[in-house]
């Protein structure tokens, strides 16, 4: 079928779409480390051919797979006028979190939350909107511009804690939360927001979950020894200037400290990703899932290396290991399963990890599914709900680079729609 087709042209570099955040990479990549297909491409009506990958658009850089950031007018940077944001975060009975808590921003169609500071201990919170000051963002995180990639949020995309600076523009479609493992958070909207407003947001609330394994992060951390912790931070520091050597050798001395140190070993292993050391790479991951298997970022961040690759059991197994350990807070989850089960040939699986991931991003952080779901249905000449899809995702995705291949996708298929339609 055509939809097949449009699909895998569409979806072709996307072995990555989901949000890693890194340095473009300093060479041409590696063999294995993901590509483009020059063949035809496999999917239901296009038999014969290579894999459907998954949505990326930037088959010029096989090894960075996340579009660009697009320019944007200067008028629209304001980087000097800063917004700055406090508050607190307390649990339902009121008291103050028992461990620190990541206060993260979410913004329609621009990718995966991004973390923006942490609660003091007594859950108070304070910082400069797009800074993240002593932040390490990571594969569950992305702010590109695109609406489904990631520019800074991850193991393979651009400057890791870079910051171009935010916008009155910017936060017109964007909301505040905290994140703590085991819980959902109240949001606070930070449209209309301005400069010289009072940064005082008020108080967000943690309810607690009733069916999450998984955490995003790991109890190993509080056992690290006073000087492992402060090794983390020189890493966290040397990555915010983009210093890469530095940051590595931070971390290893960090692991050499506390070889049970999960969430070190996961961030060493995502700098040797950054660095196309795959293999290292995945060995840390390894490292930090065996000092803590409930730790749930390593098993998204090998997922991710696999799909580069192309070795789509390995990325389903991964990806469904983090849908039972942990299904809210990671959407991108689903869209890796889906994906790797539409080239496996179980569309009807990819169909059905399509809905469980639209229903779960309630943020709308990985519109891509929208677009996956829509091409599939239009291939079962479901043609309503294949626009209704690509519609969500035009609009959830209003910067994509694939925007303008879409809209002719989503015109045909209207086509259709118009020829049923008594």
């Amino acid at each position: 079928m055509i939809y097949s087709k449009l699909l895998s042209s569409s979806l072709i570099c996307a072995a990555m779409v989901f949000a890693q955040t890194t340095t473009p990479p300093a060479t041409g990549g590696s063999a294995g480390a993901g590509g483009t297909t020059t063949g035809p491409t496999t999917g239901p009506g296009n038999p014969g051919g290579g894999n459907v990958g998954l949505p990326g658009n930037n088959p010029r850089n096989p090894t960075n797979p996340f579009p660009q950031d697009q320019q944007r007018p200067q008028m629209d940077q304001m980087q000097d006028r800063p917004i700055f944001l406090s508050g607190k975060v307390r649990m339902e009975d009121g008291s103050a979190p028992p461990e620190t808590v990541t206060i993260e921003r979410l913004c329609m169609g621009s990718g995966n939350p991004i973390p923006e500071g942490y609660t003091d201990s007594k859950g108070g919170f304070g910082f400069q909107v797009g800074q993240r000051s002593g932040m390490l963002p990571d594969a569950s995180v992305s702010n590109t511009n695109d609406g489904f990639g990631g520019n800074s949020g991850g193991v393979f995309g651009n400057t890791p804690g870079r910051s171009r600076g935010v916008s009155e523009r910017d936060l017109m479609n964007c909301e505040l939360r905290a994140s703590l493992p085991g819980y959902r958070s109240s949001l606070v909207t930070l449209a209309g927001r301005r400069t010289l407003d009072n940064p005082d947001v008020g108080t967000i609330i943690l309810r607690r979950l009733g069916d999450v394994s998984g955490f995003t992060t790991s109890a190993t951390t509080m056992m690290a020894p006073k000087d492992a912790k402060k090794a983390l931070e020189k890493a966290r520091n040397a990555l915010k200037k983009n210093k890469l050597p530095d940051a590595q050798k931070e971390l290893e001395t960090a692991v050499s400290l506390h070889p049970k140190f999960a969430e070190a070993w996961y961030e060493l292993g995502r700098i040797q990703a950054m660095q196309n050391s795959l293999d290292t790479a995945k060995a840390s991951y390894a490292k930090a899932l065996e000092a803590d298997d409930k730790y749930v970022r390593p098993y998204l961040g090998l997922a991710v290396m696999e799909a580069q690759q192309r070795k789509w059991v390995e990325v389903k197994q991964l990806s469904e290991k983090v849908i039972k350990l942990n299904r809210y807070d990671f959407p991108a989850a689903f869209f890796y399963a889906a994906v790797a089960n539409f080239n496996l040939k179980d569309v009807e699986s990819a169909e059905k990890q399509c809905r469980s991931g639209i229903e779960i991003d309630q943020y709308h952080v990985m519109p891509k599914m929208s677009h996956l779901l829509g091409m599939i249905l239009a291939d079962k000449q479901d043609y309503k709900g294949a626009s209704e899809h690509l519609s969500a995702y035009l609009k959830f995705a209003p910067k994509a680079n694939d925007i303008e291949q879409v809209k002719l996708q989503l015109a045909e298929i209207n086509g259709k729609v118009a020829q049923v339609i008594p």
